[in-house]
């Protein structure tokens, strides 16, 4: 498809495809395009830079050149925007068409709408999530499930959960449309059709267009984020300040500039996010050549209570509401089970005692995976707040953090086993499969499983193979190891599905994942490869 002077959309037109990707749309675009697009690859290259720092020997501190926005202790974010003052449990998930119903009926007050990591860029899920979101804002949104026969439709506008919308972050491209003969950003393309179709809409329901900001690094990349929203609602004609966005904190590197993060957008801000399966990739990445004080036990074994991811979260949670925002906590991601009640009760305390320790540390709410875990988290922060909305009074004045306790990675309790090493290899390649098939959010092992914890499975195997880590059995983790385990794996993985194995699928994440993990170069983002491998 052809059209408007340099844009190009190369992707196939489904069904519909023209209800979203207008002239107007695409004109949009192309401005956003036009105007960041050289912005973005800079700030992606201040990444690779600080990368190659931090490898030769260097750290993270809080910066110098900003302290006076820290020290400053009179500016405010906005207030809370209507649909966003009370946000005690919000609900993740994909845009398809079953999901976008049950989300937002799920009694949650949020449903994260994700185009990232719960979502596999294929080309037909980024348009349709489009179209569905638009359809539920219209209530011509149904789905009848082709196995079941069972039906689904949306309850009454009122019982239905806020949409905030998480496009791609700043490294992905969209090669599906070109403009002046490049992939635009993945980011600005997510973002620009939401708030072209559905902005005013969301505003007529009295609520707006509000996002959900992934992966950055820096303040300068929430700069980026504040003058595209600018410029958007200019062309748009909506007033500025009408988009908000809650920022996830999922980076070691953003830890380190909450406060300027929140001033860049403050007009637009909706707060802060503790994502804590992102963060724990991204300590892993950053330092990952760097030895034994960063090597992290199992992916498992990892929790909360780690001293560097309680500076982390209290941290954030100081932050915030210093400045009048709000504190959202991190991923429920178990699948409860219909089928074992004693693992559904082990994980369900898991899962209480977490949203426990969020609200008593004076988060606002926090994130589930599954609409079965939403009664749980509102009944907990139910206790804390009452018929509050929020506690961004609790101001936590008494929560004091350092450089050295966000880098404090070497206190984390845990071991490295081979059942862990395992897991790992499992985990990664049972949900490269699904996501080279279309599927980003998986449920396996009980778990929901995306990006992010992919992610992490195969950072660590590769950090382990790089720093010469050996397991808690006193076998040292090299490339040929992990190459025999992958090969049982593998065919424990065959064994157990039997007919439903995709053979061409797994050879594919073999590949893969042999590509991130057994590669001397460290590959920046799983995801980016994987990418490529789609028409």
């Amino acid at each position: 498809m052809a059209g408007l002077e340099g844009i190009e959309v190369t992707g196939p037109l489904g069904d519909r495809y023209e209800e979203i990707l207008t002239p107007e749309a695409l004109g949009l675009l192309a401005a956003l395009q036009r105007e960041f697009g050289a912005r973005r690859k800079e700030l992606l290259e201040a990444r690779a830079e600080r990368q190659r720092k931090l490898s030769a020997g260097g750290t993270l501190d809080f910066l110098p050149e900003t302290a006076v926005v820290r020290a400053d202790d009179a500016w405010r974010v906005a207030e809370p925007a209507p649909g966003l003052v009370d946000r005690r449990v919000e609900i993740t998930g994909p845009t398809d068409r079953k999901m976008t119903i049950n989300a937002l009926n799920s009694g949650a007050k949020v449903w994260l709408a994700d185009f990232e990591d719960a979502n596999t860029p294929l080309w037909d899920n980024m348009i349709e999530g489009q179209l569905n979101l638009r359809d539920a804002l219209d209530r011509t949104i149904d789905f009848t499930d082709g196995k079941s026969g069972k039906s689904y439709a949306l309850k009454a506008d009122e019982e239905l959960a806020t949409i905030v919308v998480r496009p791609r972050g700043w490294h992905m491209e969209e090669k599906h449309l070109l403009v002046d003969g490049e992939p635009m950003s993945g980011s600005l393309f997510d973002f620009g059709l939401y708030l072209f179709h559905s902005a005013r809409r969301q505003l007529a329901k009295g609520k707006g267009p509000y996002f959900y900001l992934p992966k950055m690094e820096s303040h300068l990349e929430a700069r980026l984020w504040n003058d595209a929203f600018n410029l958007a609602q200019d062309a748009l004609e909506i007033p500025r300040g009408t988009i908000r966005a809650t920022v996830l904190i999922e980076t070691i590197p953003a830890a380190f500039e909450m406060e300027e993060i929140l001033y860049e957008l403050r007009d637009h801000s909706a707060g802060l996010n503790a994502g804590r399966w992102d963060y724990l990739f991204s300590v892993i990445k950053k330092f990952r050549d760097r030895g034994a004080d960063f090597i992290l036990p199992e992916r498992n074994a990892i929790t909360m209570t780690a001293p560097f991811m309680r500076a982390y979260t209290e941290l954030l949670v100081r932050t915030c509401h210093k400045r009048g925002a709000h504190a959202i906590g991190g991923m429920a991601a178990f699948i409860p089970s219909r089928r074992d009640e004693e693992v559904n009760k082990v994980a369900l305390e898991k899962v209480r005692a977490d949203k426990t320790r969020e609200s008593g540390d004076g988060f606002d709410g926090s994130w589930v995976a599954h609409p079965d875990l939403v009664p749980i988290c509102r009944e907990v922060f139910d206790g804390v707040l009452g018929d509050k909305p929020n506690q961004r009074d609790r101001l936590r004045e008494d929560v004091h953090v350092s450089a050295a306790d966000l880098l404090n990675v070497k206190d984390t309790p845990g071991e490295i086993t081979e059942t862990g090493l395992r897991n790992n290899i499992d985990v990664a390649l049972r949900y490269l499969a699904t996501w080279l098939d279309g599927a980003g959010a998986v449920a396996i092992h009980n778990l929901m499983e995306d990006a992010a914890t992919a992610e992490i499975s195969r950072s660590q195997v590769w950090q382990w193979i790089y720093n010469g880590v050996s397991t808690a059995e006193g076998r040292k983790i090299t490339k040929e190891w992990v190459e025999q385990l992958l090969d049982e794996e593998l065919a424990q993985i065959r064994a157990e599905l039997g007919q439903a194995y995709n053979e061409p699928r797994y050879d594919q994440a073999v590949t893969l994942f042999k590509k991130v993990t057994l590669a001397d170069d460290y590959s920046e983002f799983l995801t980016t490869p994987a990418y490529q491998q789609f028409p």
